[in-house]
């Protein structure tokens, strides 16, 4: 199967509501059409994870990231532009003024985790969908996050609509996302590294 018949499956499965196994530019993930609350509920079952904590979302674009912020501070910018550099560790930022996303998905605060993804599966497969992506690592909550395909709990695997092919094959170490909260007024706050 080629990449772009992987995307258009994945992206089918998506537009109808379902839910995907798929490489990110961190860990594998489990992911949905982040403005879909029955979608994002069968996300937080999956992982048998407590809804009060927040998923993250990948976009695969500056503009695509402004749909579902009210307002992104000038220091989100400024930190977007450095993380340009391929080398660059993925960052997700927590921003406030979440909008145009399911309710469920948007933590209690107002706030939302957001990462605009550099690695070519993962911004085509947004790219195409046209939405933000629920992106949350594929594993059960509180064990380990699966960094390739065969680290993927079977139960998992058995519980999601599609399972892309691209990357199945890798066998190297990848790290979840930095994450960094920032406030409307400019403050900064580091919440992994």
């Amino acid at each position: 199967m080629t990449r772009e018949e992987d995307i258009k499956n994945a992206v089918e499965v998506l537009r109808k509501g379902g839910v995907i196994l798929y490489p990110t530019d961190t860990v594998w993930g489990i992911g949905c059409d982040a403005t879909n609350a029955e979608a994002v509920k069968r996300v937080y079952d999956i992982k048998q994870r407590d809804d009060s904590k927040a998923l993250i979302c990948l976009v695969d674009s500056d503009a695509r990231l402004q749909r579902y912020v009210r307002t992104v501070p000038d220091v989100a910018w400024q930190l977007i532009d450095s993380l340009q550099d391929s080398d660059a560790k993925p960052t997700t930022l927590i921003l406030d003024g979440a909008i145009n996303l399911a309710p469920n998905l948007i933590a209690e605060d107002g706030s939302i985790g957001m990462r605009i993804t550099q690695e070519a599966f993962s911004k085509e497969l947004c790219y195409r969908f046209q939405k933000a992506l629920v992106s949350t690592s594929a594993n059960i909550s509180g064990e380990p996050a699966a960094q390739n395909y065969q680290d993927i709990d079977p139960r998992i695997i058995e519980k999601v609509d599609y399972v892309c092919w691209s990357r199945r094959q890798e066998h190297k170490p990848h790290q979840p996302s930095s994450i960094i909260r920032l406030r409307p007024d400019g403050q900064v706050t580091i919440i992994r590294k």
